[in-house]
């Protein structure tokens, strides 16, 4: 009897055990419940883009300049040898070869061609002297007759008159005849000379033309100009030259001697972004390959034209940061992680996006620690963060995710509901006035000044959807809309409306 009663009492004792350790770990925190802290100091609007490394200065090397000579015609000419990229050379070292045999075919042609043009040469100076002799043997017969013409005209001085008429008349006919004969043989003399100039230049530019072709066949071996690390350059598909590709006289450059000494990061911004932008900017590099490490530098050159990227139709603008340190372990062409600073706030209070929600009015606020609904005046944003103008205070521990039964708590700062909805009538007003000026297209403004485009407003708008969305919790199984359902995106929406 007693054991079984034993049992019985140590069994309850173990579940009275149980249910206190229960009980107690249910009083505690749960730990899923992740909390921010309300954050006092400097804030940074940024821009984040991705971008790649390039030397600021650089030395090309390039093909031989005579392959866009007039004298050649030259079209694309393939690489037939190259040293791997990266390779640290010394001027005048070997650095590629292009390949003859386009060159060759065409300085055989020449050759073959001079051959032709030197026989033709010499067979037309041999007809020119022939015609020549002959046109002064036929003006020297002429020459003769004219002489028998004025003998005989001269002996018949006492023949009767119609003699004298007749030998006189003989005379002037053997003298035109001889004149015209005379001017034939100049000008026919002229025409021989210009025609054999002529010839004679052809093959002046013949000869030279193959002197030059010789000449170029030498360069096709082609050399570092300076000191420096081998990069080849991108062709407009964007892979870089290689054995087999082609280069032409309009575009000659076979490699890149970068100055190790000066980088530039170059990159795209988006339209929606580009407006914030601008030149001397500060910016925060990383370089992919070692994350470890970043670099400070700043905006140096922002593009006025957009253009469009191969297989997007979003619209880009190039954007040139210039670093201002460098560092041994950079090398062109690797990838960097760029973060334009585009305005900064000294002494501000500022929150994780996370924490924002609003209610169906678009009145911003945020869950605390201590069980209240803060309402909360917003100021500008960047990618992860927002600044608070009114309504908390630093170290004030916030909810990152929506309570259990939100709809239990009260809010707090209800005064500065006036603010909000103050703010976002001075901005229909201003809406309302860019319209009637008929300025509508130009860029929105922000709080603090900030340019907004409608682009921007549009994706806000997006973001505060897709947020809304996602607040939403299960009740009993059936999905209920809390009070607060539209979450951490949607305060954009309420900058744009302010």
């Amino acid at each position: 009897m007693k054991k079984p009663l034993i049992i019985t009492a140590i069994v309850v004792l173990v579940a009275t055990l149980f249910l206190i350790v229960i009980n107690r770990m249910a009083n505690r925190e749960d730990p899923s419940i992740l909390f921010a802290e309300v954050k006092q100091g400097v804030f940074d609007i940024i821009v984040t883009t991705t971008g790649e490394l390039q030397a600021e200065n650089s030395t090309e090397i390039r093909a031989p300049e005579s392959l866009a000579s007039k004298n050649q015609r030259f079209r694309d000419i393939k690489i037939q040898n190259l040293i791997p990229e990266g390779t640290v050379v010394k001027a005048g070292d070997y650095v590629a070869t292009l390949d003859r045999t386009e060159a060759d075919n065409t300085l055989k042609d020449d050759l073959a061609r001079l051959d032709v043009m030197i026989n033709d040469h010499q067979t037309k100076m041999l007809d020119t002297t022939l015609q020549l002799a002959d046109l002064r043997n036929n003006l020297n017969n002429l020459k003769f007759n004219m002489e028998e013409a004025e003998i005989a005209l001269e002996q018949s001085k006492y023949e009767p008159p119609t003699t004298i008429r007749q030998n006189t008349m003989n005379l002037e006919k053997a003298n035109r005849t001889y004149l015209q004969a005379q001017k034939s043989y100049e000008l026919k003399t002229r025409q021989i000379e210009a025609s054999m100039r002529r010839v004679n230049e052809e093959l002046r530019r013949q000869r030279e033309k193959i002197a030059e072709m010789e000449s170029l066949l030498k360069d096709f071996v082609i050399v570092a100009p300076a000191p420096g690390m081998i990069i080849y350059k991108k062709e407009w598909g964007g892979a870089k030259r290689k054995v087999g590709s082609t280069i032409s006289p309009f575009d000659p450059v076979v490699a890149t001697l970068p100055d190790l000494s000066s980088f530039i990061s170059k990159t795209y911004v988006n339209e929606i972004d580009i407006s914030k932008v601008k030149r001397g900017q500060k910016v925060r590099v990383t370089v992919d390959a070692f994350p470890d490490k970043s670099y400070m530098g700043e905006v140096i050159s922002v593009a006025n034209i957009g253009e469009q990227l191969p297989n997007t139709d979003a619209k880009v603008f190039e954007v040139v940061m210039k670093l201002n340190e460098s560092d041994p372990i950079l090398r062109p062409s690797m990838t960097t992680g760029n973060q334009i600073v585009t305005s900064t706030f000294p002494d501000v209070i500022y929150i994780p996006l996370e924490c924002v929600y609003v209610t169906p009015d678009t009145i911003p606020y945020v869950y605390t620690k201590s069980g209240k609904k803060q309402i909360v005046v917003l100021g500008e944003s960047n990618e992860n963060q927002i600044i608070v103008e009114q309504g908390l205070e630093e170290g004030t521990l916030l909810h990152l995710t929506q309570p259990a039964n939100p709809e239990e708590l009260a809010f707090m700062g209800e005064e500065l509901k006036e603010v909000v909805k103050e703010r976002m009538r001075l901005k229909r007003e201003e809406e309302a006035k860019l319209r009637t000026t008929n300025q509508s297209q130009r860029p929105e403004r922000g709080m603090g000044g900030q340019q907004l485009t409608p682009e921007q407003r549009e994706q806000m708008m997006q973001m505060m959807q897709s947020r809304g969305a996602g607040g939403q919790g299960r009740q009993g199984g059936q999905t209920q809309q809390s009070p607060g359902a539209e979450t951490a995106g949607a305060n954009r929406n309420v900058q744009i409306q302010r």
